[in-house]
């Protein structure tokens, strides 16, 4: 399956994600908000747009590791994804 996720190198969470992903078979594209402003834009457009993102912004989280499967999931959940795979 394939899974587009955003996060950053810098990021713990992302950097097990990336590990687990590719552990499982994923076909990952990584999209790394802190090395590219493309992928900051796109990834801004979404949380700035979504109501997935209210408990992280209220947190002052930034919303990462943020994930997309390929069937239209959208979720900050691993183990969601994880279990589609």
């Amino acid at each position: 399956m394939k899974v587009t996720m955003f996060g950053s190198h810098l990021c713990k969470d992302a950097l097990y994600a990336i590990y687990k992903l590719q552990e499982m078979g994923a076909d990952l594209e990584f999209k790394n908000i802190s090395a590219s402003l493309a992928d900051m834009k796109e990834f801004l457009a979404v949380r700035d747009n979504c109501t997935l993102f209210d408990e992280a912004k209220a947190n002052g989280y930034i919303g990462i590791p943020y994930f997309e499967a390929e069937d239209g999931t959208k979720t900050l959940d691993l183990q969601e994804i994880l279990k589609k795979l």
